[in-house]
């Protein structure tokens, strides 16, 4: 069943600032309601926004400059209105095909420039992904799952006293993928924990060479019972300090040579691939654990976390639940139809890359939308319409192509994050879906 929730379209983007809507500490204010409460129209229909601006809480006149754009696509309309009492409207038109269309609006005011932008749907249960499924797309990854399980469950863990709490003990582990590469976690168990007692939750990463970000922040999942995993894909022991991890992200992650790209022209030698067969070996590990429950295994993130996510559970049938906010790595070569929409991270950025047919070929193998189609165990996903990191367009193709038990939340105003109360929603929703 679908669940839409519907937020006050209050927001804000100073041209300095981070690309936040509700700025904390903020004299300033945009106030952008379109003429359709939840955001989306049919394709054809004609949408109209109001528009306020407000500094110290007082409704300021300005001449406000705009730009209309399809989704991450340059401005196709450009033009200028007054806002007077603080208050204006602006006709940004329809589409003709299903898509998102971008209103992006400065002013100045004080002599300081202003920056906000709104995104509105039409036809949004049409959007279909660009990307397309190999024929041999399941037997090249059932081979590789093969072949990676002839490695042994090889793993070491060492408690981490600094993350331990009254309600449960953390341990980092060190798992090994092979006799060659490694990744980390932090484990995360509920005490005095029975033998088959404890559902498992794996939690992948966010895009970036880093460290697992505040282990704690979803404490709440152990202290529920559960038994959760923080993970990484690098193999990068997680207490080295954030200066190297900037040292390792400035040398081996720049636009140019970042993983995301690494090997990307052979579908065998791709970074990734370690990364997706880390996952399968990461659910080995929960699964042996002798607290676990016997039934459920949990994949949960957001962004990369979230595309891993839902790699994991088109990989791998032992995931009976998949929870994802705005996923990225999909439909990563849209971009390669002209005024088409692609997906974090966005490789159009990389002049000539998505022109390399060897690269859109092995993009394939390794693009959410294709392991979506796949999944069986239901999906709670939640995504935001103003995302400019993942946007609607390639969320709502992941989530059309799902055939399997679905959720949604629906957070319009939402850039790239989400609230610590739709955060602990998914913990909520877990809980109740268990078997």
């Amino acid at each position: 069943m679908r669940k839409l929730l519907l937020v006050a379209a209050l927001s804000l983007l100073a041209w300095a600032s981070s690309a936040e809507n509700y700025p904390y500490r903020s004299d300033y204010l945009f106030v952008t309601v379109p003429d359709h409460s939840d955001w989306l129209y049919e394709t054809g229909q004609k949408a109209v926004v109001e528009v306020e601006f407000y500094k110290y809480g007082i409704p300021r006149d300005a001449e406000v400059r705009y730009e209309i754009a399809d989704d991450m696509l340059q401005a196709d309309k450009k033009g200028v209105f007054r806002l007077k009492g603080g208050r204006g409207r602006v006709d940004i038109g329809t589409r003709k095909t299903p898509g998102f269309r971008d209103l992006r609006l400065s002013l100045e005011v004080d002599g300081v420039e202003y920056r906000h932008h709104v995104k509105l749907g039409f036809g949004v249960d049409r959007i279909e992904p660009f990307t397309r499924e190999p024929d041999d797309f399941m037997a090249f990854w059932q081979a590789n799952k093969e072949q990676a399980s002839k490695f042994p469950l090889t793993y070491t863990k060492e408690l981490a006293k600094e993350y331990c709490t009254p309600a449960f003990d953390a341990y980092l582990v060190r798992l090994y993928i092979d006799l060659g590469q490694s990744v980390y976690a932090y484990l995360f168990c509920p005490k005095g924990a029975k033998d088959r007692s404890c559902p498992v939750v794996l939690c992948p990463p966010g895009a970036g060479i880093k460290t697992i970000k505040e282990p704690l922040r979803h404490r709440y999942y152990a202290d529920s019972g559960c038994i959760r995993m923080e993970m990484e894909i690098h193999g990068l022991d997680p207490r080295i300090s954030n200066e190297h991890f900037a040292e390792f992200s400035a040398a081996f992650n720049s636009r140019d040579n970042g993983y995301l790209t690494n090997g990307v022209e052979n579908r065998d030698r791709y970074y990734m691939k370690h990364v997706y067969l880390a996952l399968v070996k990461a659910i080995d590990l929960l699964t042996s654990l002798p607290e676990w429950d016997g039934k459920n295994v949990v994949v949960q993130g957001g962004s990369q976390g979230g595309a891993l996510s839902l790699v994991a559970a088109g990989l791998d049938d032992r995931v009976t639940q998949c929870i994802v906010n705005h996923p990225a790595l999909a439909d990563m070569a849209g971009y390669c139809e002209e005024g088409r929409t692609g997906g974090y991270p966005h490789m159009n950025r990389i002049p000539g890359l998505l022109d390399n047919k060897d690269v859109v070929n092995t993009l394939a193998y390794y693009d959410v939308v294709n392991f979506a189609r796949h999944i069986t165990c239901p999906v709670y996903m939640t995504w935001g319409y103003n995302d400019d990191t993942c946007p609607p367009t390639t969320s709502y193709a992941v989530w059309n192509v799902l055939a399997c038990p679905k959720e949604s939340l629906i957070t319009p105003i939402n850039e790239h994050w989400t609230s610590e109360e739709t955060e602990r929603g998914h913990c909520e929703w877990m809980l109740k879906h268990l078997k």
